[in-house]
Parts: structure tokens; C-alpha cells; sequence
């Protein structure tokens, strides 16, 4: 590739970049900003005097950390058991031979073009008859059972394992089960993180689950958000959202930081057949 090339490729790739900040650094910008620059007209793209104070109120005007322990509770329980569940799954479909299993797999893939709020009121009605309602169990449940997509990826992956190391296992006495646990499992950590990063931010920023299901004390960090931050007119406080709405990123972010280089290996092969 020329120099001119390069050069090109290099200055598309800042200005998507700069696309795609450009939100996150709106909200940063504006988490430190008071409410009186919030309201001043012309709008002011960088505050005249930027404050941290923001940040520091938004920890205390509601409970941030106690909901900020619940969502994480969540996310934690929900990513690890939906992982653990869709690799089980992905191995049945990619090693173990049974009548009907493409038509199964088929038919599990096409639940991902079913949009989640169709089973919204179902779900709850089912959740409030086994008096599940504002308990953790629903995420419990929820990531029990698998996630197609999930599946999809470790199923993908396993089928483009050798089968030598099976048919080696096998010989030494092994079961399906023992397979899985000391063979499968620890070679897909690639999937593994994706799965992870996925499944927590999935749960990490989701409103309707919580705010459905779970009461005021227990709900998640990002119900509180939305509705905790306003004033005494019941009036909403741009600044103290953006500010919370920052901090709320980070756990996200250090998860992808840690995962980052098993996550891209896991996307970029996990498609491969």
C-alpha cells in the first residue's frame, strides 16, 4: 500500500472515530456543566467554568453505588449462567448427533428475529404467578436457558475443533460431559469473553426488565438514572444524568479492556465453518 493509500485510510479511520465519540464526548462535556449553562442561549459547546462537582452530587443524590451493586449483581449472575448454558447447548449441536437436530437448530436460531417486546407481557404474567416478581430469579432463569445467538457463536466454534481430540478422549474413557468440562470448554475462552462482554452489557443497560419486574429498592442502576435525577418541580437535571450516565460506562468499559483481545478472536472466528 502507497504512502497516499495509507494516508487516506488513516484519516477515514480518525473521522469515524471521531463519529462515533462524538456522543460520548457530548455527554462528558456536559456532565460538566451547571444547569444555569445548560439553559443559556446560544448553547455553549464547552463550559465557561467546567466543574467535577456534577459527578460527586450524582453519587450522592440517589444511592448511586447500592444501585450501581445491583446492577452488577445482575449482570454478574445473568453473563456467567448464560454463558456457561449457551457453551453446553453450542456442544450438543456441534458434536453430538441426534434425529431432528438441524430443525431444532434452526428453529432456535429464528427466535432472534422475535422482538423481545412481544414477550414482554407474557413474561411478567408467568414471573408474577411463580411469585417471582422483584427477586433475582427471572435473570437466573433467563440465563439458565441459553441465548440463541450465543449459542450460535460457541456452536460454530466447537464444530472447528478437531475431531482427533474427541475420538482421543473417547478412547480414554471420557463421557460427553467430561469432554466439555476438560477439553471444549477451556479452548473457547475466545467465545467465552464475547460471550461475557455481550451478555453483561446486554443486562448492564437494560431498562425494561428491571423496571418491570423489580421495585424501587432493587432495581438497577440504569432505572435510577432515568427517573432519580430531578429537582423539586419534578423537573429532569441534564448535568447530574451526564454525569452519572459517564460513571455508568466504566464498568462496561474495564470489561471490554480486560476481554478486548479474546472478544475480537472470538468474533472474528467464530463464523468460520
Amino acid at each position: 500500500m502507497t504512502l497516499a493509500k495509507r494516508s487516506a485510510v488513516y484519516m477515514v479511520l480518525v473521522a469515524l472515530l471521531v463519529l462515533f465519540l462524538s456522543p460520548f464526548g457530548w455527554l462528558a462535556i456536559t456532565a460538566l456543566k451547571d444547569v444555569g449553562e445548560l439553559r443559556a442561549l446560544p448553547i455553549h459547546w464547552w463550559p465557561h467554568h467546567p466543574s467535577l462537582g456534577n459527578f460527586q452530587e450524582a453519587l450522592t443524590r440517589i444511592p448511586y453505588l447500592a444501585y450501581a451493586r445491583n446492577s452488577l449483581t445482575i449482570a454478574t449472575i445473568y453473563s456467567v449462567l448464560v454463558t456457561l448454558a449457551s457453551a453446553w447447548a453450542g456442544y450438543g449441536f456441534a458434536r453430538l448427533d441426534a434425529p431432528g437436530k438441524r430443525v431444532i437448530f434452526g428453529l432456535l436460531m429464528s427466535t432472534m428475529m422475535l422482538p423481545a417486546v412481544i414477550t414482554l407481557i407474557p413474561t411478567y404474567l408467568v414471573f408474577a404467578k411463580f411469585n417471582l416478581l422483584n427477586t433475582y430469579m427471572p435473570w437466573v432463569l433467563w440465563g439458565l436457558c441459553g441465548a440463541p445467538y450465543l449459542i450460535f457463536l460457541f456452536r460454530q466454534f466447537f464444530s472447528n475443533m478437531p475431531k482427533e481430540l474427541e475420538e482421543a478422549a473417547i478412547v480414554d474413557g471420557c463421557g460427553h460431559i467430561r469432554i466439555f468440562w476438560r477439553i471444549f470448554l477451556p479452548q473457547s475462552w475466545p467465545v467465552i469473553a464475547t460471550s461475557l462482554i455481550l451478555s453483561f452489557s446486554w443486562t448492564w443497560g437494560d431498562y425494561i426488565a428491571p423496571a418491570l419486574l423489580l421495585d424501587s429498592d432493587r432495581t438497577t442502576l440504569a432505572v435510577k438514572l432515568a427517573t432519580g435525577y430531578v429537582n423539586e418541580h419534578g423537573a429532569q437535571l441534564s448535568n447530574l444524568v451526564a454525569a452519572g450516565a459517564v460513571m455508568y460506562v466504566v464498568p462496561v468499559l474495564v470489561l471490554f479492556l480486560i476481554m478486548q483481545r479474546g472478544f475480537v478472536s472470538g468474533i472474528s472466528t467464530s463464523g468460520l465453518k
